[in-house]
């Protein structure tokens, strides 16, 4: 089964109609389900949807009835952030970013959807939903 990792933004687009890739955020999920894909995220993205929510009990209601029942939630893990800090520290890159990548990689992803259109190459493709 084939298995995706979505970054925060992709999420937070998806949530909020306000935001401009919500449409393409909507269409990368439908595609995804009717693939049969298993979607992935890091368990830390829950507490950044929640802060940057404009409706909180939505995003509960998205977290508890979506997230939870359908998706994935992976830990990050002490060998992934060991990792990440180093490449961080090493390379001058993105925490979070590696973070995010280096934990898609870990629990086998295959693509990293995002919209960062710095985000950090850790052997996995990465597919924007911006043009």
């Amino acid at each position: 089964m084939n298995r995706v990792f979505l970054d925060t933004n992709i999420v937070a687009d998806l949530l909020d109609s306000s935001r401009n890739n919500h449409q393409k955020a909507l269409e990368l999920i439908e595609k995804l389900i009717y693939q049969d894909t298993t979607i992935c995220i890091s368990e830390d993205m829950i507490t950044t949807l929640y802060y940057i929510s404009k409706d909180k009990e939505a995003t509960l209601d998205f977290i508890e009835n979506v997230v939870l029942e359908d998706w994935e939630v992976l830990s990050f893990g002490e060998k992934v952030m060991k990792e990440a800090v180093a490449l961080s520290k090493k390379k001058n890159e993105d925490l979070e970013d590696l973070l995010q990548c280096l934990c898609g990689k870990e629990n086998g992803c295959s693509v990293i959807y995002t919209n960062d259109k710095k985000f950090v190459d850790c052997g996995i493709e990465i597919v924007s939903l911006e043009l």
